[in-house]
């Protein structure tokens, strides 16, 4: 299934959206809902995009299957990193987190670009060739409803509230008996989840994958996303991820191609003149109706 009345460019970039609509979701339910400074999504991107790339080399021509497994897998082997990496550094609080999970993400880059050395089909700062396409409408879109929901309902739960009552007072939720490291470490886990399945996608969008795909820069850019939508916001965090997407790209339509670099000062510049008027996000924690939890439906 395609929207045949838009050409291949503006498909891949409506896919790209709903990608980046994943990652910025996973972001949003680990710093929005649990409070947690990370600036290693990037990373856990780029581990879930590089584990389900080598999966379908394994398994050619497996069509939806592949695709399927190689998720399956990414989001595994994310989940078990995030947990090796979470246990020591979630003891660290706002700004130290946020230097521990940057030099996580640094360290990741590092092994992205030398990976060729142990995995040679990796083609480290060269770049992995040779992915099959297997991203899709529906894969994507299906990806983002799963998303939306699994969150969505997360927050809702015993689980989400424990996570959010972190994020309002770490001390008084200890002090009324809230396992606080649990907490921190599943919303943690959960979060970086969606940035590895969002990965695989990515990979089999475009098919190649290079290491400054997933510096910390890259991280920068969803936590402008969390941010500019509202953090604790599900609907401020999708259309964030979409204008986004659709500005970037936009700007490199309009903009003359000698003045094109010229669109990284623009996008940061509308950021700023945004977050003056609207300080807390687009949507400051608002949510549409169907996105609310229970207890705001009664309102």
């Amino acid at each position: 299934m395609s929207l045949r009345i838009l050409n291949p460019y503006w498909q891949q970039i409506i896919q790209f959206a709903g990608i980046i609509t994943i990652s910025a979701l996973g972001l949003n339910l680990i710093y929005g809902y649990t409070g947690q400074f990370s600036l290693g999504h990037a990373a856990f991107y780029g581990i879930g995009a590089y584990t389900s790339a080598l999966i379908t080399k394994l398994i050619p021509q497996g069509g939806i299957a592949s695709l399927l497994i190689a998720i399956v897998a990414a989001s595994a082997v994310v989940a078990l990193v995030a947990f090796l990496i979470g246990m020591p550094i979630l003891r660290l609080k706002s700004d130290y987190l946020g230097i521990a999970t940057l030099g996580f993400g640094i360290i990741i880059k590092v092994i992205f670009d030398n990976a060729d050395a142990v995995i040679p089909s990796m083609g480290g700062s060269r770049g992995m060739l040779g992915i099959p396409k297997l991203t899709s409408f529906p894969v994507v879109y299906a990806g983002v409803i799963a998303t939306v929901l699994v969150i969505r309902n997360f927050v809702s739960s015993s689980l989400g509230r424990a996570c959010i009552s972190i994020r309002e007072d770490e001390i008084a939720a200890e002090s009324v008996g809230i396992n606080t490291t649990k907490y921190k470490t599943l919303g943690f886990v959960l979060g970086s989840v969606f940035a590895g399945v969002a990965g695989a996608l990515y990979a089999h969008l475009y098919t190649f994958l290079h290491p400054m795909n997933f510096d910390f820069l890259k991280s920068i850019d969803v936590l402008l996303i969390v941010v500019l939508g509202g953090l604790g916001s599900i609907s401020g965090t999708i259309i964030a991820a979409v204008s986004w997407t659709f500005l970037l790209e936009g700007l490199r339509v309009i903009l003359p191609p000698d003045i094109l670099d010229w669109r990284l000062v623009i996008y940061p510049l509308l950021l700023i003149i945004v977050m003056i008027l609207k300080p807390k996000g687009l949507l400051g924690g608002l949510e549409f109706g169907f996105l609310k939890q229970k207890a705001e439906q009664g309102d």
